[in-house]
């Protein structure tokens, strides 16, 4: 069954509504009438089984019929911040990110960062990000569409620091030195509901300024094994090491 995220948390009211882009998606593309079934998420992460009951000209109202059980969610909030990469690498992040639980995708302008972020083109760009994400969640099955945000400047990603429990970066030099027990050290002081900042850096790396700045701020340098990993495959990698400890060891 297709899933479909709502804009709205979850009153208790019988009936909910479904608009906008999902309307069309269900009415013209899967072309469902009433009495099909579908998945329907709310704002609020409640989740089910839900039953057309009627379709106007620009809405589908759906009854819950069974709500989901099961968590799909990471029990931690992980944040992933990267330098902005070139092409289509920051939207390849977004899509499998999504699939592996992040909560929320944070790009940011480093030194060295082969991206130049036009202002002219950044309401659409971040359109289309959210929309990956959407589509991602729906595919996935998660609760709950990460958040999207649009770049920071390296000064505001500092200041980020602060809204988190555990920040690390991903940093090759320390995994050039065999650094290998700061991710698992954070993993294993975590709890649920943690809140978690992994930073990664662009194609080029860090300048040796960011990397004094990052850890003046607090941040920890970690490394990710003993292989140098492309900035579009290290989020993944810890993503990865995130759900196979809260998820698969437990």
């Amino acid at each position: 069954m297709q899933r479909y995220f709502i804009d709205e948390p979850f009153t208790g009211q019988e009936l909910a509504s479904i608009s906008g882009t999902d309307f069309h998606h269900i009415t013209r593309v899967m072309r469902m009438k009433q009495g099909d079934t579908l998945y329907v998420v709310f704002e609020s992460g409640e989740a089910g089984i839900g039953v057309i009951e009627g379709i106007g000209e620009s809405s589908v109202e759906i009854r819950v019929a069974k709500w989901e059980a099961k968590v799909k969610e990471l029990p931690v909030h992980v944040t992933i911040a990267s330098g902005l990469p070139k092409g289509d690498k920051w939207e390849w992040v977004i899509q499998k990110g999504t699939e592996l639980g992040a909560s929320q995708f944070v790009p940011f302008i480093a030194a060295r960062s082969v991206v130049k972020w036009e202002e002219k083109k950044a309401s659409k760009k971040l359109e289309r990000w959210k929309k990956i994400a959407k589509e991602a969640a729906e595919q996935s099955h998660r609760q709950r569409i990460p958040e999207v945000s649009q770049p920071l400047s390296f000064k505001q990603l500092l200041i980020l620091r602060d809204s988190f429990d555990y920040t690390a970066v991903a940093y090759e030099e320390a995994a050039k030195n065999g650094e290998k027990s700061g991710l698992a050290r954070i993993l294993a002081s975590a709890e649920p509901q943690s809140r978690i900042l992994l930073v990664f850096g662009p194609e080029g790396g860090f300048a040796e300024i960011e990397t004094e700045q990052l850890k003046s701020y607090g941040f920890d340098l970690i490394g990710l094994g003993p292989r140098i990993l492309r900035t579009e495959t290290a989020p993944l990698y810890a993503l990865s090491a995130v759900s196979y400890h809260f998820e698969l060891m437990r």
